[in-house]
């Protein structure tokens, strides 16, 4: 079917339109602008092409909303080559064919609405209905290939499954594996006539000593593994953690940092496990924290005209993927990634239960629940695969879960183990924020004034309990009356103004005015955060926290005395308390328990301001700004705690309860001159703390990475000069005919190399995509990159970690700059607690070193992932210190060279001249 409508592309290489007569020519941004805005154009990624034209009003008929709609919960990397492959319709030659393949794409899915094999067909109909009301510019089109069905069609709500309540789990059977059995299991498991790996083998058999019975209280296994890239970990903990499964009838969980890693264990699971019981129940269970869920809840209202315009038409095309989803998840499941940049990206936080409003059992939806759902199949599974600020919060909130105390999990994998300091870092701190009081508020009060939505305060999730319990009513009122005291709408620009109302943002605009006064790093001009310790602070602030910490202790008094009578009403209930209505207490009692918390840490945190510091925490003052246009922009003003050492928490709530831990990574160690540091990870594993001292296990990666990489170190691009900078980027993605992945330690570098280049290279054939510049979501970029072997990405941290390219996608990885850590005063405080137990000169240095050598080690192993991937590694710096080198696998040749003779290599392959391995000293 070929669609007679016009259709544009437009890249960083030129501008494309085809006509309804199909006539395609090239055309200026202006005439693109021009015929956008006179009749609606064909476009894929309406974002993206206004950003490209500079156009952001752009409008017109989205290709991508087009196959949301047609083809829900179905992948579909999002550019001309991935809706090719998606479509089965073959690849446009070149940017000027893509506006035809747009034209055969649309018809291509018109076409398939008209199908009788339509897999997607039911609630096409009823959803059409009301996106013709919405004035969807598909709709229309649509209209004429979406028949009618003969019978209605039932509400999204009434098709949903429920869940079912099962039995708890009985507990482990203690058991002990054999190491046979395990490396049977490795075996099966790798697959007949597989390579057989005595690294994998052996990283295998020391896993399986985490699963052994614990011998005392308190005192769990701990493992602390490094395995190289290649070595197979992934399986080597899966044999022993699938056999202790069936053996004992527990639960593993194995913990992950990224989402890209959750992906493939859930893929590799697939060996050990069946997709299903036979009873229908799930082995293996993704579960991740309740914000990543979409709420049906909150679906129902945005539906029923909770939101308008553009939003609304994305609460349809949820509605339509909640039908097929496979588990509900929103961030990084089968909803697609792009989905919510077409649209406003709170939209789609809007439908997620971010805030804690859940009124579980009160919920109209509550058995279908897809939160509900995941928590009760992971109740029940062999395998469960979490993130680690999941298993860190759930342990912190009344133990794992909170309310399912059934699944306290005793076994447990942290696979990218080098990032476990970090989640516990972020877990176990305080930050006491504007934006943090005023969602307090929102949870306690609910709407104020003209709010829309279905936020619902305090009092109406608890009504009942307030209309039988005289004492349960009184503590709400008090605490709905206390709440008064926390920021409102349009706090920040009153502390701007010199108009704050209440303590809290009184405390809030004398943070503020503290942090501009003794700010010295540079970063008002700059337009970037800036920050202040703790320390010496002035009376007035001193006297506006102890204000603030009045007025939140008047918050948290009645929640407890409501958590009391809570409590009572589930030890003595009313008769007409039901299994509903006790499930909803207890989801009320979690909430509840979590906000005292939170109003207890806040508290300490006040209570500490113009006494002595705690030698244990770090505190400072700091105000979160980003550059604007026209100069920077707050976005939030606080005070902040956090553990010197994180650890310390995590032991006590993570390891401590547990009989089993693992953390395993491929740069678990640091490593310098002298080897692995196997000291500094015990130290950063936690396990000291509790007076334990984990076994280790070491597996090399087989790789051959003298002879599949090469380390350049390109010593003649100044520092400073973005025109060099740019330039050299440029150059060495044309050397390497694509296939690059960028990475940069500040977003400003990067959007400026980026602005400097992207067209030239599109001119050559080389799209260029960057993170912070491009209006897409970090896991789409990175498929478009995997997709396309002529591609490059431009990045910052996230792509350090997540990026998993194998193949010739990904042959060359540049650095910017070495990356140091920056200097906050986190960093100062730590740096100088690892001076002082080092107690020797030098500690403060080789606290720095460590954290870059550990950076480069994980941007290193973007580059070879498989036996067959080669590349090289390139790092812009003048000034790189030979220290660092052993940041790199042994054997690895470093050079140091200028640009021309880097672009050489990279243009010539690997395997070119001479080099200084890495682990050796150089003679420069």
């Amino acid at each position: 079917m070929q669609l007679r409508l016009p259709s544009l592309h437009a890249s960083h290489a030129g501008t494309w339109l085809t006509d309804e007569d199909g006539a395609t020519r090239a055309i200026s941004k202006g005439e693109a602008v021009m015929a956008a805005a006179d009749t609606p154009l064909l476009v894929l990624n309406a974002p993206l092409v206004a950003s490209r034209l500079g156009y952001p009003e752009l409008s017109g008929l989205d290709l991508l909303e087009l196959f949301a709609f047609v083809h829900p919960a179905r992948f579909c990397v999002p550019t001309p080559k991935g809706l090719a492959h998606a479509l089965g319709l073959a690849e446009a030659s070149g940017d000027g064919d893509v506006p035809r393949l747009l034209r055969d794409a649309a018809g291509a899915l018109l076409a398939q609405c008209a199908d009788s094999g339509w897999a997607e067909r039911d609630g096409a109909w009823s959803a059409l209905q009301s996106l013709i009301r919405m004035r969807w510019p598909w709709a229309q089109v649509l209209a004429a290939h979406v028949a009618r069905p003969a019978t209605a069609e039932k509400w999204l709500f009434a098709r949903l499954p429920e869940w079912e309540e099962a039995g708890e789990r009985p507990s482990p059977t203690q058991v002990l594996l054999d190491e046979l059995e395990i490396e049977g299991r490795l075996e099966r498991l790798t697959g007949e006539g597989a390579e057989q790996r005595e690294g994998q083998r052996h990283y295998a058999r020391h896993a399986g000593g985490v699963f052994a019975p614990r011998q005392s209280e308190r005192r769990p296994h701990v493992l602390l593994a490094q395995a190289g890239t290649g070595i197979g970990k992934t399986l080597g903990y899966l044999a022993p953690a699938s056999l202790w499964a069936e053996r004992s009838g527990g639960t593993v969980w194995v913990s992950t940092y990224t989402k890209n890693l959750q992906r493939q264990l859930r893929q590799q699971s697939a060996r050990a496990w069946p997709a299903a019981r036979a009873d229908g129940s799930q082995p293996v269970v993704v579960r991740k924290g309740r914000e990543n869920y979409l709420c049906l809840l909150n679906l129902e209202d945005a539906l029923q005209g909770g939101f308008s315009g553009r939003a609304a038409v994305l609460a349809q095309l949820v509605a339509r993927w909640a039908a097929y989803s496979r588990d509900g998840d929103m961030i990084g499941g089968d909803l697609p990634g792009w989905l919510g940049t077409l649209f406003r990206k709170r939209a789609i936080t809007a439908l997620t239960d971010k805030r804690g409003e859940c009124v579980y059992a009160a919920c109209p939806h509550y058995r279908k629940c897809f939160i509900e759902r995941a928590a009760r199949a992971s109740a029940q599974a062999d395998l469960v695969i979490a993130n680690h600020a999941l298993v860190m919060v759930n342990a912190a909130r009344s133990g794992f879960g909170g309310r399912d105390h059934a699944q306290r999990p005793t076994r447990i994998v942290f696979d990218e183990g080098h990032h476990v300091f970090d989640a516990a870092d972020a877990t176990f701190s305080a930050a006491l924020t504007g934006g943090e009081a005023i969602e307090l508020r929102r949870w306690l009060v609910g709407p104020e004034r003209a709010s829309r939505g279905r936020r619902r305060g305090l009092a109406a999730r608890l009504a009942d309990l307030a209309s039988f319990d005289e004492a349960g009513g009184a503590a709400i009122a008090a605490a709905l009356d206390a709440a008064q005291a926390l920021p409102s709408d349009g706090w920040l620009p009153r502390l701007a103004e010199g108009m704050a109302q209440g303590p809290i943002e009184a405390l809030l605009a004398q943070v503020r005015a503290l942090t501009y006064a003794r700010d010295e790093s540079g970063g008002i001009e700059a337009g970037y955060g800036i920050e202040t310790e703790a320390a010496q602070m002035p009376g007035e602030l001193v006297d506006a926290a102890g204000h603030a910490e009045e007025a939140l202790a008047a918050v948290r008094v009645p929640l407890i005395r409501l958590a009391g009578r809570l409590e009572a009403t589930l030890q003595d209930p009313p008769d007409w308390l039901d299994a509903q209505g006790r499930a909803r207490i207890e989801g009320a009692r979690h909430s509840l328990a979590w906000r005292i918390d939170l109003l207890a840490a806040w508290e300490a945190l006040l209570g500490r301001l113009g006494g002595p510091g705690d030698p244990e925490f770090v505190d400072w003052l700091a105000v979160d700004r980003g550059p604007a246009e026209g100069g920077a922009r707050e976005y939030d003003v606080g005070l902040y705690r956090h553990w010197l050492d994180p650890m310390k928490p995590f032991a006590r709530v993570v390891l401590e309860p547990a009989h089993g831990v693992m953390l395993t990574s491929a740069t678990l160690t640091d490593r310098d001159e002298s080897g692995p540091d196997w000291e500094g990870a015990v130290v950063r594993s936690g396990a000291r703390h509790l007076e334990l001292e984990p076994r280790t296990a070491l597996a090399d990666s087989p790789f051959d990475y003298a002879r599949r990489a090469e380390v350049l170190i390109v010593t003649d691009i100044r520092k400073g000069d973005p025109a060099a900078l740019a330039g050299a980027f440029a150059r060495l993605i044309e050397a390497s005919n694509g296939g690059a992945l960028g990475l940069f330690t500040a977003i400003r570098r990067l959007r400026t190399v980026a602005s400097r280049i992207a067209d030239r290279l599109a001119r050559a054939g080389l799209p260029l995509y960057a993170q912070h510049v491009d209006p897409i979501d970090t896991g789409t970029l990175t498929d478009i990159f995997r997709d396309d072997p002529h591609a490059s990405l431009m990045g910052t941290d996230a792509l350090r970690d997540g990026v998993d390219v194998p193949g010739r996608s990904l042959r060359l990885v540049i650095l910017e700059a070495v990356p140091w850590p920056r200097p906050t005063i986190l960093h100062r405080a730590r740096r100088a607690a690892a001076a002082a137990s080092a107690g020797e000169p030098g500690g403060a240095q080789r606290h720095d070193d460590r954290i870059v050598r550990a950076r480069l080690a994980q941007a290193f192993g973007r580059l070879i992932r498989t036996r067959e991937d080669a590349g090289h590694f390139v790092v812009l710096s003048p000034a790189f210190p030979t220290r660092l080198l052993s940041a790199f696998p042994p054997g690895t040749p470093v050079i140091r060279l200028t640009l021309e003779e880097a672009l050489q290599r990279v243009a010539n392959g690997i395997g070119s001249g001479d080099a200084v391995m890495a682990g050796e000293h150089e003679s420069t």
